[in-house]
């Protein structure tokens, strides 16, 4: 009984990180899914977003600015990383590893320090929840209502001419090229598209625990690809409504494991041992019960 009621007073605060997860949940997508290109640039983006976000509403700017610059950083931080793939011919894996390496130091200059507390400053939570920046159930319903925004915006953009393009782009380059669009532009895209989710979602981690820090990004990737793995075992991705869906249900239903390990005793500091057992299984799961049907 005393695991079940733990468990049911974290289900508020679990809902509430899964829904700022989900912004780099869909940043993880978008380049692994949309465009078929591995990226781990959402471990650099993520903090930058943050540190931004927290500078500038330490330096006095509004929330809306801070947000919003803090968006164009994670999208600089996509097209440098494209085009690095692009122009020196360097696996995107590579490429992402460069940027966010780099990214740790571009985050301490901008704040200044490793940190920033956020605690005196408005947030988004604070200007529209109260004070008290509200409770994690109402703080989970704004940002669900962001994420609705989001999801909206990104369903729309995909099917017009430019979303089209850039998910023929990523389904086949080959078949890109041969029909005359330009791949390079909507690689770039993609991945910018995917920085500004991935800083959003830091942005927003920044005002959810009124603080940023440095090193906030690491594991961030794990995560994000825990909960669309999660989320397209639990929607599918046969239509584009699911595929953008998933990242998002994945990450609230991963946060829920995260409260059940945590009632059950596991510490902290084990959650990331799980959330790589969690991926690991999730992608080798496939593979043996194919192997295994094949043997049948």
């Amino acid at each position: 009984m005393d695991i079940l009621a733990t468990y049911w007073n974290l289900i508020p605060v679990s809902l509430a990180q899964g829904a700022v997860y989900a912004f780099v949940a869909l940043g993880v997508m978008i380049p692994f899914r949309l465009l078929n290109l591995p990226d781990l640039t959402a471990e650099g983006s993520f903090p930058l977003g943050a540190a931004v976000c927290a500078a500038m509403l330490a330096a006095g700017f509004g929330i809306a600015p801070a947000m919003l610059f803090a968006v164009l950083a994670g999208a600089l931080a996509g097209v440098v990383t494209a085009v690095i793939h692009l122009t020196f011919k360097v696996t995107s894996l590579l490429a992402g590893i460069i940027v966010l390496t780099m990214l740790f130091s571009v985050n301490i200059r901008v704040m200044g320090k490793p940190n920033t507390a956020l605690f005196s400053y408005e947030t988004l939570f604070t200007a529209m929840l109260g004070s008290d920046g509200g409770s994690p159930l109402t703080q989970f319903a704004l940002l669900a209502v962001l994420l609705a925004l989001v999801c909206g915006t990104l369903y729309w953009f995909l099917h017009t001419e430019l979303g089209l393009a850039m998910r023929a782009v990523g389904s086949n380059q080959l078949m890109g090229r041969a029909q005359g669009l330009s791949t390079s532009k909507y690689v770039i895209a993609g991945l910018a598209m995917a920085g500004c989710l991935a800083a959003l979602g830091g942005a927003t981690m920044a005002q959810y625990q009124s603080y940023a820090d440095v090193n906030m990004g690491v594991g961030v990737l794990v995560i994000g690809l825990a909960g669309t793995i999660l989320g397209e075992a639990i929607l599918g991705r046969d239509k584009l409504l699911r595929q953008i869906l998933a990242p998002i249900v994945g990450s609230l239903f991963y946060f829920q494991f995260v409260a059940m390990a945590l009632s059950l005793g596991f510490k902290p500091s084990d959650l990331k041992l799980l959330t790589g057992l969690f991926v690991l299984c999730a992608l080798g799961f496939p593979i043996l019960r194919s192997r295994w049907r094949s043997r049948v």
